[in-house]
């Protein structure tokens, strides 16, 4: 493995870019806003789980493609950025369906589909696996005597714990306010649409950025 000082900067660096606010947490905190803390904390799961594809991808060297084939990362990414305007409309109906009933919205059934949506969005977020590809081999040490490809997959799946750690927390964070608010039908409503309303920007901005 790389000299101690080089994991100690590794970790430091990784700690820094986990618990900076980005995309990963908007997703997981939307997912809590619009069902539930259980179901934030399944799509945090199923966005651990999706990276992995792209940590082996990464150690495999298939990352490489998106760079070689420039046709494919935007095909990828427009995949993903129409999955998710899809689901955050999807919560925009939802809230609207459920403006119809009398009393209090019907228990949230969704954390089983939230992990297995979340892996999907994971798996098609292309800036993943570029993410990688730039930032595992300033810590790789070819002269070690571990294999380059294992120190991918070891470093990969620490960066990868880090960020989950991170948006565990903002899961926590937006459950602690789902929880009080999610007494009163209208205000769990506007959850829900808040919810709704951070996906679709999330994928409006995933489809338009250049990179």
């Amino acid at each position: 493995m790389p000299a101690v000082e080089i994991l100690f900067a590794f970790f430091l660096t990784t700690t820094v870019f986990a618990f900076i606010p980005g995309p990963a947490m908007l997703y997981v905190a939307a997912r809590t806003l619009a069902a539930d803390r259980r179901a934030g904390l399944m799509a945090t799961l199923g966005i651990h789980v999706g990276c992995y594809v792209h940590v082996v991808a990464a150690a495999a060297g298939l990352s490489i493609l998106f760079h070689l084939v420039p046709t494919l990362y935007v095909a990828v990414k427009l995949a993903g950025a129409a999955y998710l305007i899809y689901l955050g409309v999807r919560m925009f109906r939802a809230a609207r369906a459920a403006g119809g009933m009398s009393g209090a919205l019907p228990p949230v059934k969704s954390a089983g589909r939230a992990f297995l949506e979340s892996m999907l969005v994971e798996i098609l977020n292309p800036k993943t696996a570029i993410f990688f590809l730039a930032f595992l081999p300033q810590f790789i040490d070819a002269t070690a005597g571990f294999p380059v490809w294992l120190q991918f997959l070891i470093l990969g799946t620490l960066v990868n714990a880090m960020f989950t750690i991170a948006d565990i927390v903002c899961v926590l964070a937006a459950g602690a306010i789902t929880a009080r608010l999610s007494r009163v039908s209208a205000l769990q409503r506007n959850l829900q649409r808040t919810g709704g309303a951070i996906l679709v920007g999330l994928g409006l901005q995933v489809a338009f950025q250049r990179t």
